[in-house]
């Protein structure tokens, strides 16, 4: 039976979900999101989403696919569902594409940005999306800190210790850091990323911008391959995967 592929570009407040992925009796986005096109088209749909954000991290432009047996019109299917979705999920666009689309497998890289508000008073507004910390931060030596990560190297010591990826070697191609006001922007692009990498990286630099470890101290940490050297993992609720790049592969059909 032929089948018909859709991908879709979505952005979501993580705060009150389990994650992307679907689990048992617990609130998740792919979960959200498949309940409301079998509501729109009667078709039970697995959505396969570019990357597996982790509870209460959030999504500008997450990218997922899906296959339906009925051709439908994009842009019905985009009104549709984001009528039945939650306030805090929303369908950016919906595209037909070639059937060898894979939201996962064929991406380039992928772009994170993390958001600290580094001030003595806690912003209100910011509290699900920013971590605030109150020592203020030495941004040239987390820089510098940051540049011992860049390249194609195993990030064995900055990965959940219980990630499942038999493979730790991935080319971390950009970190930048950015202030603006009191608002810190951390920005890493990669070919992927593993469990807890990008929120375990932030807390290192963090250390390092505090004083509390020295910006040398990344190499014998990544040289290691231990998570046990790495210092603590920065909350996910100022995580955002930002991009999803494809290449020439995400054409229309």
């Amino acid at each position: 039976m032929s089948t018909h592929t859709y991908k879709l570009t979505i952005a979501y407040d993580g705060t009150l979900y389990h994650g992307w992925q679907k689990q048992p009796n617990r609130p998740t986005i792919q979960a959200a999101i498949e309940k409301a096109f079998l509501s729109i088209t009667g078709e039970t749909v697995s959505l396969s989403g570019a990357g597996r954000t982790d509870a209460g991290v959030h999504a500008l432009a997450q990218v997922a696919h899906f296959h339906l047996t009925r051709d439908k019109d994009p842009a019905k299917l985009l009104i549709g569902v984001n009528a039945l979705l939650p306030d805090d999920i929303a369908i950016k666009s919906v595209e037909k594409v070639d059937a060898a689309f894979h939201a996962r497998f064929l991406a380039q890289s992928k772009t994170y940005r993390y958001f600290i508000h580094n001030g003595p008073i806690r912003s209100p507004h910011g509290r699900q999306t920013a971590w605030h910390i109150k020592k203020p931060l030495h941004l040239t030596k987390m820089r510098t800190a940051a540049s011992y990560f860049i390249g194609n190297r195993d990030f064995s010591s900055v990965v959940a210790a219980d990630h499942d990826s038999k493979n730790s070697m991935l080319d971390l191609r950009e970190i930048r850091i950015v202030k603006r006001g009191e608002q810190i922007v951390i920005t890493l692009i990669a070919t992927r990323f593993l469990k807890y990498m990008v929120r375990n990286i932030v807390g290192l630099l963090v250390e390092v911008g505090i004083g509390r470890r020295l910006a040398s101290d990344i190499v014998p940490i990544l040289d290691g391959r231990d998570r046990r050297l790495a210092g603590r993992t920065a909350p996910p609720h100022g995580l955002f995967l930002v991009e999803v790049d494809y290449g020439c592969h995400s054409e229309r059909i």
